[in-house]
């Protein structure tokens, strides 16, 4: 019988969680037509939440994490994938209530995995991961909208993070005049790497002003952080701006009003990576493996360990986790 290693997390009655490398079978996987080996997983903040039992994510325990994963196909009933096909997961819910991808191996629905797109490779899919799929959704959200690298200056909030990272160097590869907002000072550097013309600290913006509308400023922005800090921005937004919402790192609730949208025409884009439909989901995956900077997207990667998780789960809801960890689970 096949076994694989896998990180196993236990919440007990005291609601702390432990956690422990086991081997299990794959009779224990959960049901699906596509069976996976994974050669890399990623660590994403609602795997911070997971890891931590915090969120109401999880149903049922032990569990294991993970909501991305890469990998070849090692079985397979579904008629769009064969054994040895390379595929990525990202989203449906895998890795909270099914078991994930913090493992050397995963079965699925294969109505949830995107072949591989030709000329990326698997572990800078991860780089990517749920992360850069949700920021290139933003973007493409934007451009529906009517943005374009001509419009003005577009704002990435909690721009050091995962998500903003890679919207960050998105946009900057499109042309787009880029400011990112962050509390850390020692990313700046970093962020520059990534084509950020201006940096504002985040300081600036995340204190409610208590007035509707502010002097115009951005042409859109891609939020990670919402609360306040996406009321603000939403009061300083050029006339018909958008803002892509794709985060809520700073709070869920928003304290604002319908004047920037009655009088400047603005526009709030919710972006869903979870449920996002399988059509638009291949094509942000595409555009991804041929626009976002190989050598930018090197720069923001940080290699883990199965082992590493744990800790690397409480820093990241710490905002302590710099670019996109990527997990080699061998």
């Amino acid at each position: 019988m096949t076994t694989f290693k896998a990180l196993q997390s236990t919440r007990h009655s005291d609601k702390s969680v432990s956690h422990e490398i086991v081997e299990l079978q794959d009779s224990q996987l959960p049901d699906g037509d596509v069976t996976v080996d994974i050669a890399w997983s990623t660590l994403n903040y609602k795997d911070g939440l997971v890891l931590n039992g915090l969120g109401g994510l999880v149903r049922e325990w032990p569990h294991v994490s993970g909501i991305d994963f890469a990998g070849t196909v090692s079985a397979s009933t579904h008629p769009n994938f064969a054994v040895g096909d390379q595929v990525i997961h990202t989203g449906w819910r895998v890795g909270e209530i099914r078991w994930g991808g913090h493992a050397q191996r995963a079965r699925v629905k294969g109505d949830w995995l995107v072949p591989a797109p030709e000329g990326l490779n698997l572990r800078t899919a991860m780089a990517i991961g749920t992360a850069g799929l949700t920021a290139m959704l933003g973007l493409m959200a934007l451009e529906e909208s009517g943005i374009t690298k001509d419009s003005g200056p577009v704002l990435v909030t909690g721009a050091a993070g995962g998500v903003g990272s890679i919207a960050s160097a998105l946009l900057a590869a499109n042309g787009y005049d880029v400011e990112g907002s962050t509390g850390r000072a020692d990313t700046h550097d970093y962020l520059r790497s990534l084509g950020v013309a201006r940096i504002i600290d985040r300081g600036d913006i995340d204190t409610p002003t208590g007035k509707p509308l502010e002097s115009e400023h951005w042409a859109a922005c891609i939020d990670a952080v919402g609360g306040s800090t996406l009321a603000n921005v939403l009061s300083r937004l050029r006339y018909n701006g958008a803002v892509a919402a794709i985060g809520l790192a700073g709070g869920a609730s928003l304290d604002t009003t319908v004047i920037p949208f009655l009088l400047r025409g603005v526009k709030l884009l919710g972006i869903d990576s979870v449920m996002c439909p399988l059509d638009k989901r291949t094509t942000a995956w595409q555009r991804l493996a041929s626009e976002l900077p190989a050598a930018v997207l090197n720069d923001a990667i940080v290699e883990a360990r199965l082992q590493d998780l744990p800790e690397l789960g409480k820093s990241i809801l710490a905002g302590q986790v710099r670019g996109r960890v990527v997990i080699n689970p061998h």
